[in-house]
C-alpha cells in the first residue's frame, strides 16, 4: 500500500480519535485539578474509601458518574497514585470512568435488547471487580505514601490554583501518555487496510472475540462509540462476544495507559494483570455469546461497526488531504470544537507558564496565605466560611447526579425539535438519492439514524415513551434507512431511488403514528 495513504489515514484516525476526546480529556484535567488543589492528597485518598472495604464499590460509584474516557482518565489516576490510594482501586476506577455514564447507557438501551446491556453491565462491574481485587492480592505494595502538598487557602486563591494546576495537568507527563495513546490509534489504522474488519465479527465465528481483543488493546474509543458499535452488532446478528470484548477492552484500555501502567508498577505486574484482564474477559465473551444472540435476525455477512479501526482511504482516493478535512470537519460537531478549541488555549497557557515560571513559584504563592489573613477572615475582609471535605464531597457528588441528569436532557432535546430536525433531514435524503450525491446521502443517513435513536430515549425522559405501533413504525422507518445506505454504499442508482421512495413513505406513517 502508498506509504502517503498510510500516512494520512492515519493522521486521520489520530486526529478523529483526539476530537472526540477533546471533551473528556478537560474534564479529566479538571478532575485532577479538584483532587489536587480542593480535595488535597487526604481529601481524595478518603473519598476513595481510604484502606477499607468501600475502596471499589467507590471507585465503581465515581467511575460511573465521571464524565471520562480512557485517555481523560489517565491525569485523575495520577492524583489518585499520588494520594497513596491502592493499585487495585486505581485501576478499577480506570476501567469503569470510561466504561459507563448515564447517556451511553441510554442511549445503549435504545440501540439494542435493554435486558442484553444490563448483563453487559453487570459483566463488566464483575470483572473490574476481580481485577481490582486480583491486583491488591497479587501485588499488595504497590501503593505510594501519600505525597505533602501544601495546602491551598481558602477563598479566590483556591480558584486561581485550581485554574493554574489544570494549565500545569495540560502539560504534565500525562499529556505524553494520552499522546501515545492517539498515537496506538494511527499505527493500528496503517496496519489495518480499508475494510478488513467488515468479516471479522461473524455470529459463528470463534475466533472473532481474539480479533477483537488484538484491535482494541491499540483501539481507543469513545463510551458513545462503543455502545453504538455494540448496538450494531447485535441489530445485524454480530458476534455477541466479540461486542463484549470490544466494549470492556476497547473502550476500557489503551497503549498510553499500559505504558503509564508499567512506568509505575513495572513491566511484569503490568504485564501479569493486562493477560488476567483479556483471559477473564474471552471467558466472559464465550459465556455469554450463545444465551444473549438475538433470536429472529438474520446474521449479516459483514459489518461496518469497525470501519473507524481500519484505514479510511483505498487506492482510488485522490487528493487525500482535501478527503481527510472533509471527513473531519463533517464528523465534528460543536461541542467537540469548542472542546478542541479550548484545549489548544490551556496547552498555550500551559507551555507558557511553564516557560516564564519553571519553578512554579505563582503556585507557591497562591498557595501562601498573606499574614493578615486567617481562615475565617480578618478585619479587612469578609468572614469566609470553611466547609470541610465531606460537605465538598458531598455537594460535589449530588452535582454529579444533577450534572448527569441534566446532560441527559441536552444530549437528547425534546420531541419535537427533534422531529423538527428528522424533516429536515428527509428532504436533503430526497435530494440527494434523486440526484445521485453519494457523499451527501453518506453523510445524513448516519445523522437521521441518530436522531430515530434519540427519539425513543426523548420521548422516555418526558414520561411519554413511544405505543408499541409507533415503535414498530419508527424501526421500519430505520429498516429502510439501512437498505438505503447499503445502495449507497454499493452506488446502485436504481436501488438508491427504491429504497429511498420506501424510507420516505415509512417516515410519513411514523409522522401519521406520532
Amino acid at each position: 500500500m502508498d506509504i502517503y495513504l498510510l500516512i494520512w489515514g492515519a493522521l486521520l484516525r489520530m486526529a478523529q480519535a483526539l476530537v472526540a476526546a477533546s471533551p473528556t480529556i478537560l474534564v479529566g484535567w479538571l478532575i485532577a485539578a479538584v483532587f489536587e488543589r480542593i480535595l488535597g492528597r487526604e481529601g481524595t485518598y478518603q473519598l476513595f474509601g481510604g484502606n477499607s472495604w468501600r475502596q471499589l464499590p467507590q471507585a465503581w460509584l465515581l467511575g460511573m458518574l465521571l464524565p471520562v474516557c480512557s485517555l481523560g482518565v489517565i491525569p485523575v489516576m495520577v492524583q489518585m497514585r499520588k494520594s497513596g490510594i491502592s493499585g487495585g482501586t486505581i485501576l478499577a476506577f480506570g476501567l469503569t470512568a470510561p466504561l459507563f455514564n448515564p447517556i451511553s447507557v441510554l442511549y445503549g438501551l435504545t440501540l439494542s435488547d435493554p435486558w442484553a446491556i444490563f448483563v453487559f453491565c453487570i459483566c463488566s462491574l464483575t470483572l473490574i471487580t476481580i481485577m481490582g481485587i486480583l491486583w491488591d492480592r497479587l501485588f499488595p505494595n504497590s501503593s505510594l505514601p501519600a505525597e505533602t502538598i501544601q495546602k491551598t487557602p481558602y477563598g479566590i486563591r483556591r480558584v486561581a490554583a485550581v485554574a493554574l494546576s489544570i494549565c500545569h495537568q495540560a502539560t504534565s507527563v500525562s499529556s505524553i501518555y494520552i499522546g501515545i495513546a492517539i498515537l496506538g490509534v494511527g499505527i493500528l489504522s496503517m496496519a489495518l487496510p480499508a475494510g478488513t474488519l467488515q468479516r471479522a465479527a461473524g455470529k459463528d465465528d470463534l475466533i472473532a472475540p481474539l480479533t477483537m481483543a488484538a484491535v482494541s488493546t491499540l483501539a481507543y474509543v469513545t463510551p458513545m462509540t462503543a455502545i453504538v458499535q455494540v448496538a450494531s452488532m447485535f441489530q445485524h446478528g454480530n458476534s455477541i462476544a466479540a461486542s463484549f470484548t470490544l466494549l470492556t477492552l476497547g473502550t476500557g484500555v489503551n497503549l498510553g495507559m499500559i505504558l503509564w501502567m508499567a512506568q509505575h508498577y513495572r513491566w511484569k505486574p503490568t504485564l501479569v494483570w493486562l493477560g488476567c484482564l483479556i483471559a477473564t474477559v474471552l471467558v466472559m465473551s464465550y459465556g455469554i455469546d450463545r444465551p444473549l444472540s438475538p433470536k429472529g435476525v438474520e446474521p449479516a455477512d459483514h459489518t461496518h461497526a469497525f470501519d473507524g479501526y481500519c484505514n479510511p482511504f483505498v487506492n482510488q482516493d485522490a487528493n487525500l488531504p482535501t478527503t481527510a478535512w472533509r471527513i473531519l470537519r463533517e464528523n465534528t460537531n460543536a461541542a467537540e470544537i469548542v472542546a478542541a478549541g479550548t484545549i489548544l488555549c490551556i496547552l498555550a497557557f500551559g507551555l507558557l507558564f511553564r516557560a516564564v515560571d519553571p519553578q512554579q513559584k505563582w503556585m507557591q504563592s497562591l498557595c501562601n496565605a498573606p499574614p493578615e489573613s486567617t481562615a475565617t477572615g480578618s478585619s479587612h475582609s469578609l468572614p469566609d466560611i470553611v466547609l470541610p471535605n465531606s460537605v465538598i464531597a458531598g455537594i460535589s457528588f449530588i452535582g454529579l447526579v444533577i450534572a448527569s441528569v441534566g446532560a441527559c436532557f441536552l444530549y437528547y432535546p425534546p420531541v419535537s425539535e427533534i422531529r423538527k430536525e428528522m424533516n429536515s433531514i428527509e428532504a436533503e435524503l430526497i435530494g440527494s438519492y434523486n440526484r445521485q450525491e453519494w457523499e451527501k446521502l453518506e453523510y445524513w443517513i448516519p445523522i437521521q439514524e441518530d436522531w430515530a435513536h434519540k427519539l425513543v430515549v426523548s420521548a422516555y425522559l418526558r414520561g411519554r415513551p413511544l405505543d408499541r405501533y409507533t415503535q414498530m413504525k419508527l424501526q421500519v422507518y430505520k429498516n429502510k434507512l439501512e437498505l438505503l445506505e447499503h445502495a449507497t454504499e454499493d452506488r446502485d442508482v436504481e436501488e438508491a431511488k427504491e429504497f429511498g421512495k420506501q424510507a420516505a413513505l415509512a417516515f410519513r406513517r411514523l409522522k401519521d403514528a406520532m
